[in-house]
Order: structure tokens, then sequence, then C-alpha cells
């Protein structure tokens, strides 16, 4: 029951985190905007309506091979790394979530790293402007290749069920957070980058300078990119002012939903 009301779930905090992120956006701007935001989001809905199918796709195929929803067919119960360790359930789920998270920073990062992939993931960085419809602007063979990516480790894992829907939550909202153009009092910024990604310290990954770019790769947790000395405190020319984007796509193009669904293989 509970895996079958997964999607459900998650796209109800989906949809309740987007419409207030908007009204924060609306009421807490960071930054004024260069693209008209109705030209950007008809797009990044766009990729919404393209992705969802794919992203259902893959979860239940999570679901079915880990738990058997469909079969009726479980995993033997020392299935994966972390139930051999013997540790409570609970402990196992703390780690498989820590652990997923790092998995998506390492994913992250060789996305900048690997030319192909690279060329996936600029979809999501041509976007001349910043906000929380940036996190849904993702190619949908990037989204594929993400979820066959997170299978493999929840599989080798082992992870419970309640750490899974925890982490696809949490892999649901704090990408809109950090990608909203929200203004943080600097105090409270301070403070929640401590434990997760804010939107000024994501933004700064955004840059179209690419030592900037190539920094910040986190999501949910701020730990790893401090650990892997590609954390950036603060952007060479301020948050107000600095370019965001691609610098070989200045133009109007990268709003246009057909352009960048084309943009991996120009």
């Amino acid at each position: 029951m509970i895996a079958s009301g997964q999607p459900l779930l998650i796209t109800a905090v989906l949809i309740g985190t987007a419409l207030a992120l908007l009204l924060a956006e609306a009421v807490w701007p960071r930054r004024r905007r260069l693209v008209p935001l109705g030209q950007r989001w008809r797009t990044h809905l766009g990729f919404v309506a393209i992705n969802m199918p794919v992203e259902r796709g893959v979860q239940a195929l999570v679901f079915i091979g880990l738990f058997g929803a469909v079969t009726g067919y479980a995993p033997a119960p020392d299935f994966g790394l972390l139930p051999r360790t013997g540790w409570p359930l609970g402990v196992q789920g703390v780690v498989a979530i820590v652990l997923l998270d790092l998995a998506v920073w390492v994913q992250h990062w060789a996305t900048h790293q690997v030319p192909l992939l690279w060329r996936l993931h600029r979809v999501h960085h041509a976007d001349r402007d910043f906000d929380m419809s940036t996190a849904l602007r993702f190619h949908p063979l990037e989204i594929g290749l993400s979820m066959l990516f997170k299978l493999g480790v929840a599989l080798a894992l082992g992870a419970p069920l309640w750490a899974l829907i925890v982490f696809e939550l949490a892999l649901a909202v704090l990408p809109m957070f950090n990608h909203s153009n929200l203004a943080l009092p600097r105090w409270l910024d301070a403070a929640l980058r401590l434990a997760i990604v804010t939107p000024d310290m994501h933004r700064i990954h955004h840059s179209t300078l690419r030592a900037e770019h190539d920094s910040n790769y986190g999501f949910c947790l701020s730990v790893w990119d401090r650990l892997f000395r590609t954390y950036r405190a603060r952007p060479t020319g301020g948050h107000k002012t600095m370019a965001i984007g691609l610098h070989e796509y200045p133009g109007s193009e990268p709003a246009k939903l057909g352009w960048s669904m084309l943009l991996p293989f120009r």
C-alpha cells in the first residue's frame, strides 16, 4: 500500500512545495528576472509533462524489484549491503539516505566531468534565470539515466522502503528550495547551509564562470562539497549581478522547449 501510494505522495508534496516557493519568490525575490516568467514556466512545465512518465516508470521498477509491489516476490532479508550489517532497521535507513545523497553528489559531479553526460546536463544549466522552476528543467534522457543509477545504488545497499520514500521526498523538495529565487536573511542562510544546500549556495553552481559552475554540486546535504573541496561560499560578481546560464547561449533560445530538447544533439 505504501509503495503504490508513494508516487502520489511525492507528486502532492512537490506541487505544494512549488506553490509555496512561488509565493515566497514573489514576496522576497533575490534577483530580477531576465526572461518573462510565463515563457520559462511553459517550457519547464513541458519538461515535467515529458519527464514524469519516465520518472514514474523507473520508480515502479525500483519498488517492484526491491519490494515485489506487483508480483508478490520480495528479496531475501539479507539482500544488499546494509541488511548484512545486522544494524537496527532505523540505523540502516539513515545510513542509506546519507549514502544515496552521496551517490547523487557523485552523479552530479560526473555530469560535469564526462563530456557525453555534460551534453545532457547542460540543458539544465542553459536556463538564464534561476528560480524554483529550474529544478524541473532536466532532459528526459538524463532523468532516465539518473533514475537507473539510483536504482542500482538502492539495490546494492538494500535500502529499507521507508528510507527510499524519505529520500525521494527530500530529492523532490530540497532541489526546488535550493533553486529558488529566494532572498533568505544572511544569518538564516549561514545556519541552514551548515546542513543543507541553500539557494545562495547553489546559485553559484549556475554561474557562467567555469570555476563557479564546477563547484557546489550538492542537492541535499552540504557536507559533500566541503569534504571534497568543491565548496564555494560566494560568487565573484555577487548574487544580484552574477551571470547565470551558459555563456555560449546568451539569447532567448534556452527558454524554448523544442530548442532545449534538441540541445544535447547540437
